[in-house]
This record gives C-alpha cells, structure tokens and sequence, in this order.
C-alpha cells in the first residue's frame, strides 16, 4: 500500500450518520475481538508456527479438540468465530444504558451492571451453554462482585485494589458512542464510570479508549485525529506510551513490518514483561509511569492501517499477547471511523456465537439519541440560569 493510498483510506467514513458508526463500531470490536481470542496469550512468532502463516480471519482454537482441558483455568472455546469476555463486557453496558437511559457513572455500575452479570443468564459462545455471564469473566473483573455486591466498597472507589489491566477499558466503547463527536465527555464519563473496577493505569485507558471510539465518530475523522484526540486527554505512562507508539506506527504500512516495532515501543511502559503467561514480579500494579500494553497497540495499529477496519483487526490479531482486546479496541476505533466490517467475518461470528451483533447498536443509538436531548435541554437550561446571573447588561 502507497502512502497515498494510506491517506486516500483514512477518510473513508466522512458522511456517515451516528447509527451506521453505532453499528461500525460495536460489530467491528466484537468480530476483532472473536478474531483474537483463540491466539491470545502467544507470540507473532509462535502463531505463525501455529497457523503456517498469519492469522487472515477466523480460526479454530489453539489446542484444537482438546480446547476444554488444555487451560484448566480457563476452559473455553476460543476461536471457531466465538467472542470472548471483551463482547460480554461490552453488551452488558449497552444493557445498562438502555435501562438508565442517561449518562453513567460508577453507581450505574454496583446497580445495575453487577446484578446483571450475576442474575441473568445468557448463552455464553464459549462455554457453549446458558450460564451467568459471572461464570466467564476474568477474575478483574470478577472483582466488581466481590467488592460492590458483597464487599459493599463505595463505587467511586472500589477499583483500588485490583490488577490493573485492560479489564475496564475493553468494554468502554458504548461510554464512546453515547458521547459521540465529544472526547473530553467520554473521557469524563468513563473514567467514572470505570472507577468501580480499576485505578491507576487501568482505569486512565479507559477513559482515553472511549475518549478515541467518540473522537473517531466525528465527521471527517482520521486516524491521525484520533490519536490527537487521545494525546490532548490522556496523562502520564498511558499519554507517553500512545505517542511513542503512534510515533513508531507513522513509518509502518503494513502490519507485518510494524509487529515487531510496535512491541519495542511499547515495552518500557508495559509491565507484564515479555512472555504474556508468565507475567513479571511488577506486572499490573498502580503506576503513574505505566501504561496496559492493549491501547497504545491498538491505536498504533489503527495509525498504521490508516483507519481501515480489516488490516488494523488483523494486525492487532497478529500482534499475538492480548489481542482479544488489542483487536476489540481497533474494531471499535475503526468501525466508528466507517470502514466497514467485513460481512464474512460478521455473519460468521454473529451465527457462532448465537448473538445478534447488530441489536445492541440499535438499542444504544436510541438510548444516545435521547441523551443528546436531554443534553441540550440542561445545557440550555443552564445558559438561561447563567444569563440570569451575569444580568441584563451582559446579555448581549
């Protein structure tokens, strides 16, 4: 791909209306995020010896018909089109919204998140079954449970104490689209929001990866503008980390040069150390000079596929380590930039997983629509109070 090809690409979605980049953005991270899952955890290297060659689109789980007791601490059934936690995570938020109907914030989470993921069971892809969503999370996330059902832990503060990872930030891009076009909103909200279930690192990722799906709905955004919006908001290890990773994935065209590249630049900030399953005595504790690994990565891969949708996915697939997640965020990011999914690997994530990828799209595409209204309802509402304030001399 030329440069100019590259450029050509990164403007692709400049007229779309706010349902298609809904439904870009929620479809494309839950197909990313079923493209990585059954190579997560391993090397470029090692998924090459594995699959003969890069990872082009769906694959069947790495230990083949031995997926249920090859990890016993995690027995599921990665791959073959099925999503993982990242897509659990993301619909139950758009579940959320759907009953508050308004901005969220860590309350929304101990009240109505929590008791979802604890009281109603749903087809897990994964385990192939009906089962509560709780017996499928990660044990971070995990953690809301323990600390805002049972441990009663104030929700603005029920985060501290946890691994910090990517736990809160994989499923933060409906925080993005309800503030579409508004980084610095979503930045606000999920930061909040994310709040109940990390600190530190884990919870500032958070909030600039919703920050990056809502930068990514404005008209005329490119991937180079998102990460701007990203770099305007984020602070510390995580700000230092995107733009030293974005600054790598500015030479890079193609994913292929840019794998080994992005893990260099990536890797002064990440603190789960080189091998991904045998983290690092340091790995995942409160730092300000830390960043997760899956952000910086997925936006540098955004960067260097110039906002198209299939080559950041596989990149991030093919980055290996958590690419579940890397591939959720750049399927958000690039869905939301309009370039679309591609239908092949929709229908067949869609018709594996048993899950209806295109409902939760339309159901918070409402839910934003009304939103904005009240939106503008208390804004107005408050220029009046403040025109008030300031008297009749200073009205004009």
């Amino acid at each position: 791909m030329t440069r100019k090809e590259h450029e050509i690409k990164d403007v692709g979605g400049r007229g779309l209306p706010l349902d298609e980049r809904m439904s870009g953005a929620l479809v494309g991270a839950a197909v990313g995020d079923a493209l990585g899952g059954p190579v997560e955890g391993y090397s470029p290297e090692q998924i090459v010896e594995r699959h003969g060659g890069r990872v082009h689109g769906v694959v069947g789980p790495w230990n083949g018909d031995a997926w249920r007791t090859a990890r016993p601490i995690a027995p599921y059934h990665k791959g073959d089109g099925h999503v993982t936690d990242d897509t659990l995570m993301t619909h139950a938020l758009v579940r959320v919204y759907a009953r508050v109907r308004d901005h969220l914030d860590a309350y929304a989470v101990a009240d109505h998140l929590v008791p979802d993921l604890m009281t109603n069971p749903r087809w897990i892809p994964e385990l192939e079954a009906q089962a509560l969503p709780l017996h499928r999370i990660f044990l971070a996330e995990k953690w809301l449970v323990t600390r805002l059902h049972y441990g009663h832990v104030d929700p603005r503060e029920a985060g501290v104490g946890n691994i910090v990872n990517c736990g809160a930030a994989m499923y933060m891009a409906p925080v993005g689209l309800v503030n579409a076009a508004h980084p610095a909103a979503a930045y606000a909200e999920a930061l909040d929001v994310a709040g109940a279930h990390q600190s530190s690192y884990g919870r500032e990722a958070a909030g600039v990866f919703a920050a990056a799906v809502a930068a990514a709905c404005a008209p005329g955004a490119t991937a180079d503008s998102v990460v701007s919006a990203c770099l305007s908001l984020a602070k510390d290890g995580t700000r230092a980390a995107i733009e030293r990773v974005c600054e790598e994935a500015a030479r890079h065209t193609d994913f292929e040069s840019a794998l080994g590249p992005l893990r260099e630049a990536v890797t002064p900030y990440d603190t789960v150390g080189p091998d991904y399953r045998s983290p690092s005595l340091g790995a995942r504790r409160p730092s300000r000079l830390h960043a997760i690994e899956e952000l910086p990565v997925a936006l540098g891969m955004v960067v260097v596929a110039g906002g198209d949708f299939r080559h950041a996915v596989l990149g991030a697939v093919n980055y290996g380590r958590d690419c579940d997640s890397i591939a959720t965020m750049a399927g958000a990011v690039t869905g939301a930039l309009g370039s679309p999914v591609p239908h092949d690997w929709s229908k067949t994530v869609a018709e594996a997983s048993r899950l209806d990828l295109w409902e939760p799209a339309a159901t918070l595409t409402a839910v934003t629509r009304e939103i904005f209204a009240r939106d503008v309802r208390r804004r107005r509402a408050h220029e009046r109070a403040f025109a008030e304030l300031e008297g009749p001399e200073c009205s004009g």
